[in-house]
């Protein structure tokens, strides 16, 4: 395990909201404190601790950890995977080497070079596993490499992942196909200890209406396919009418579009608000100009002379039943006619049984027998994992099904049981309440630039252009950092209140018994109760304060070493905003050590006398304004920072240091000239006072 595992694993009982809703379960809010900080290697450091394909899930994922962001019900949830994106295109970070040498624990066969079965290669072969992955195709990546669209996922994407999969030992053999080229049982004869299923979903669903032979009509998943791979154009400028409501009708929808279609109509039996595609998704694809038909089903393809005329649709008056079940209502009196030349289904997707059906067992719906607790078919040895088993999902789920198959396999080579549902979930916080949330700073939104509309259904250029540094750490910094924060330590607390006088967030609580109770689940991490306690009975939950403090020493021996003849400065500041940038980190004065707090709110008066005690001969304290782009999202920081500052200042002032050696100012923005004219300015009168007499 890393450094950053070992500490998330020393104090996670629960997860934040974001971390338990990803089926990956990545530390979101450490990964976000590190861009907010202006460390992209770090950021991408974390997020290769658990996702293996992490181009790809910076570039498509679903985000579902944007769903249970806290900020939902502040203001708008981070832009989660936006940020990681960012991490993982400025960012630079190795993957450790396997904990195991290759073959140690046995062979394994992988049968789908998918999502799931890419996730599952990664953590075997990682541990030691010998793996080889067959795929039919030419290239691995699956369903998000041969049907996503380039617009959404270019291919050199899906390449940088697959290159550090097979940098951890993974064989890949394309070209082979299951069933035609190779079969289980002579997987098994070759000496492969295991076999694993990821075939995923590969087969495009139609409807047998009136019409549907012909000319004209095409399936989404071998069109996306003949788009994508082949530059599939229509001629002519044809209406298209496109059948479903899902993320691929979206995908089908948007790239006829792109391919030639003079117009796109989609129609669904969905209403509006029913419709299961993403709600950016179907944004997008109105914007680029696809009209939508809401709650009409398909009843005929009409023709004539063989020619596609258009789409007879009856209004489709309830989708699902009392129970839940996909059980359509029509209205027969109700229809209309949809004009158009081409019709593509994009209705569902489903597996294809013939590959394994001597093999393994199959129901009578053609699915693979399948036990979801061992993840185990019918066939010893042989697991399976992946949408072929789960149904459709999303690419990171799919991973996360791979992963838990990966830990199945693993116990089978070691000859141990497993129990999917033994295994021990880690749950997430709870909401902020409302109490807390009412003192909450709003902080809106970064929209993730894009090409214009016009300008995106000229091509098949990556859409979404991404996040600048600038954005991508003003949007990282709405982080609410949620269960890192301040604790309570029981034995040192006197009980005297001060944290309930002075959190703004109204966090800690007096109870019944009149004790007080931080509710670090309600923590802001703003850090203003740290250095008030009089008694030091409250610490973070995440190391990275203590991080900060203590590089405070080594910091100040590096500059003292230089023994330049110049006044030794110490700067404080914030790690956020314009402190974030790489054109501060990178470009530090010439006489001053820089250690950089997140949130100078988290200072202590001690803290800037070590400074002193240290040698130094100042010390400047640069933090945030409350107003602009950069600005501090905590409340009150600059009132108690400068207490602090004033307080030890007259500390100094009472030994005989001059306590005109701590200065404090603020940066209005992310102008890094504001805070060399404070060092500029602190030197300077540091300079006319004269060495610090512990020198």
């Amino acid at each position: 395990m890393t450094e950053h595992q070992n500490q998330v694993s020393a104090a996670a009982n629960a997860y934040p909201p974001c971390q338990a809703a990803c089926p990956l379960h990545q530390g979101v809010r450490d990964y976000l404190l590190a861009i907010a900080t202006g460390n992209f290697d770090q950021a991408l450091a974390i997020i290769k601790e658990t996702n293996p394909l992490p181009f790809v899930c910076g570039t498509i994922c679903a985000h579902h950890c944007e769903d249970e962001c806290r900020r939902n019900n502040v203001d708008q949830p981070l832009s989660i995977r936006g940020l990681k994106r960012f991490a993982v295109e400025n960012g630079k970070a190795a993957v450790p080497p396997p904990a195991a040498s290759k073959g140690s624990k046995g062979r394994v066969a992988i049968i789908g070079a998918g999502p799931s079965g890419l996730t599952a290669a990664y953590d075997l072969a990682r541990l030691g596993v010998a793996v080889t992955v067959f795929d039919r195709e030419q290239s691995a990546g699956g369903a998000v490499r041969h049907y996503i669209p380039l617009y959404r996922l270019p291919d050199e994407v899906i390449d940088q992942d697959i290159e550090e999969i097979a940098a951890q030992g993974v064989e890949f053999k394309f070209g082979v196909e299951l069933g035609r080229d190779l079969t289980i049982e002579q997987l098994q004869k070759e000496g492969y200890n295991a076999v694993l299923l990821a075939l995923g979903l590969p087969v495009s669903r139609g409807l047998n209406i009136p019409g549907v032979e012909g000319e004209g009509v095409y399936y989404a998943l071998p069109f996306l396919k003949q788009v994508k791979r082949e530059g599939f154009k229509f001629t002519g400028s044809p209406t298209v009418i496109v059948i479903g409501g899902g993320n691929v009708a979206m995908d089908v929808a948007r790239s006829a579009l792109r391919c030639g279609a003079g117009k796109v109509k989609l129609a669904c039996l969905e209403s509006a608000e029913e419709m299961p595609a993403f709600d950016w998704e179907i944004e997008e694809a109105k914007e680029e100009g696809v009209e939508m038909f809401c709650s009409w089903g398909p009843n005929a393809i009409l023709r004539e002379n063989g020619k596609i005329t258009g789409l007879e649709a009856v209004e489709c008056t309830c989708v699902f039943d009392p129970e839940g079940r996909f059980n359509p209502s029509f209205n027969q009196d109700c229809k209309q006619f949809i004009e158009g030349d081409v019709v593509i289904f994009a209705i569902g997707q489903g597996g294809d049984p013939e590959p394994v059906r001597k093999e393994i067992e199959v129901d009578e719906r053609g699915r693979i027998v399948f036990n979801n607790r061992t993840m185990t078919t019918s066939r010893e040895g042989v697991f399976a994992c992946g949408e072929v088993v789960t149904g459709p999902g999303t690419a990171v789920q799919s991973m996360a099904n791979g992963r838990l198959a990966a830990q199945a396999i693993l116990s089978y080579l070691e000859g141990k049981s497993f129990d999917s549902a033994a295994l021990e979930e880690v749950p997430a916080i709870e909401q902020l309440d409302q109490a807390v949330l009412a003192e909450v700073k709003k902080v809106p939104r970064n929209v993730i630039p894009m090409l214009t509309p016009e300008e995106r259904v000229k091509h098949f250029k990556q859409a979404e252009l991404g996040y600048d540094t600038v954005t991508a750490v003003c949007e990282a910094r709405r982080c609410l950092t949620c269960y890192a924060g301040a604790q309570r330590i029981e034995e040192l607390c006197a009980n005297c209140l001060t944290c309930v006088r002075i959190c703004p967030y109204n966090v800690p609580v007096i109870g019944e018994d009149g004790q007080v109770s931080i509710r670090s689940k309600q923590c802001q991490s703003c850090g203003l109760c740290l250095s008030i306690c009089p008694a030091y009975a409250i610490k973070f939950r995440s190391p990275y304060v203590e991080q900060a403090v203590n590089s405070i020493e080594p910091a100040a021996k590096e500059l003292l070493s230089a023994k330049n003849g110049e006044p030794a400065i110490l700067a404080l500041t914030c790690a956020y905003g314009g402190f974030a940038l790489p054109e501060f980190i990178n470009n530090k004065p010439e006489h001053a050590a820089v250690v950089r707090f997140p949130c100078v709110a988290k200072l202590d008066s001690l803290h800037l006398l070590k400074a002193f005690e240290l040698g130094l001969d100042g010390v400047v304290v640069v933090g945030c304004t409350e107003e602009g782009n950069a600005s501090c999202p905590y409340k009150n920081v600059a009132y108690w920072i400068k207490q602090r500052v004033a307080r030890a200042r007259k500390m100094l002032d009472e030994v005989g240091l001059n306590g005109e050696r701590i200065f404090y100012a603020e940066m209005s923005g992310l102008d890094k000239e504001e805070f060399n004219k404070a060092v500029a300015e602190a030197t300077a009168k540091v300079k006319e006072l004269g060495a610090s007499p512990v020198k």
